[in-house]
């Protein structure tokens, strides 16, 4: 199997006797070495300092009165969001309990990019034996936000920082930008539809983002996510799950749903709560699952034998925006895992 997602860092990290992921000095250094903060020619000794020494020993603690002897305020201020994430990663010792841990306090105060980074690497290290990439880049939903596009009963998804990156420069970089400034008619670009048939071609670009999946229901990208979703709640809580993709949900004793995302998080609650909802607010439900825990102890005993349902649905704009978390945080079970 072919390697992805190089960029995640996954590499730097060691998975250890559980399959979570240990925090390492080398994925710490990573974030150390961002240009927010490592050193410039204009650096003042304390910085330079501080630096050397988080080199020298990434789990070291640098004191806030360390930071506040930094001359220039805006790297005493990044020093103090990497170092905040640095100091909850190494107290967590793993990258899963971090996230877990960090969700679970409803306090996140470190940049929304360094959550979608821990969703990347613990996806990564999820699917390492994975070796369908249809699968894989449904996967990237989990932490990539997502362009839709609908049109003759298609519903395509595409990376939006991808899909905002052809709209400025027409995938030829500067000169396209260079072009889009000066009013030069573009060419169309159209990006590669993820097939069975060209697969093997997701491999050498990954890390790249560019190929679009067909998330209609009965197509193989709706049923991969769905399986991700297993994986996920698989990974870390150690449950067995089933989750099928529906076209409808048609069920008189409907206890229990999860929006993946806020828009289908208010859906979902309208529904549930049969409210009439108008023909645009139900166009922006994309796709609906059944969730069934196969372990009925590990549930809520209100809730053994009924199913979960899961909904994901896109913004007004088109937009899709996963939270992952939600499949972790609002599940029914009979005891906090």
């Amino acid at each position: 199997m072919a390697d992805f997602w190089k960029s995640s860092g996954y590499h730097l990290l060691q998975v250890n006797d559980y399959g979570h992921l240990d925090v390492t000095a080398d994925f710490i250094k990573a974030y150390l070495t961002r240009p927010e903060v490592h050193p410039v020619d204009e650096s003042c000794d304390n910085e330079i300092a501080a630096f050397e020494k988080l080199m020298d020993d990434p789990f070291t603690v640098i004191a806030e009165d360390e930071v506040a002897g930094f001359a220039d305020p805006d790297t005493r201020d990044n020093y103090r969001v990497v170092l905040g994430f640095k100091d909850m990663l190494i107290e967590h010792k793993t990258i899963e309990n971090a996230y877990l841990n960090l969700m679970k306090s409803g306090n996140v105060k470190i940049p929304p990019v360094f959550v979608d980074q821990m969703v990347t690497v613990i996806v990564r290290n999820m699917l390492t034996q994975c070796h369908d990439p249809i699968r894989i880049k449904a996967s990237e939903l989990f932490f990539r936000e997502q362009s839709v596009t609908t049109q003759d009963g298609r519903i395509m998804l595409a990376d939006d920082e991808i899909v905002e990156m052809y709209a400025k420069t027409g995938g030829i970089g500067a000169l396209g930008q260079l072009l889009v400034d000066s009013n030069t008619p573009m060419p169309s670009v159209e990006l590669d539809v993820l097939s069975e048939d060209n697969k093997d071609t997701y491999w050498p670009r990954s890390d790249r983002f560019d190929m679009v999946i067909d998330f209609r229901f009965t197509q193989p990208a709706l049923d991969a996510y769905a399986r991700v979703i297993e994986a996920w709640i698989k990974h870390f809580y150690q449950l067995d799950v089933k989750c099928q993709p529906k076209k409808t949900i048609e069920d008189e004793k409907w206890s229990w749903h999860i929006g993946l995302d806020v828009e289908s998080t208010r859906l979902l609650n309208a529904l549930y709560n049969q409210e009439v909802l108008g023909l645009e607010d139900l166009e922006q439900i994309i796709a609906l699952f059944r969730l069934e825990i196969i372990d009925q102890n590990a549930i809520n005993p209100a809730m053994r034998g009924r199913p979960i349902y899961l909904g994901l649905a896109m913004t007004r704009g088109k937009k899709l925006r996963m939270k992952p978390q939600n499949l972790l945080l609002n599940l029914p079970l009979a005891r906090e895992i």
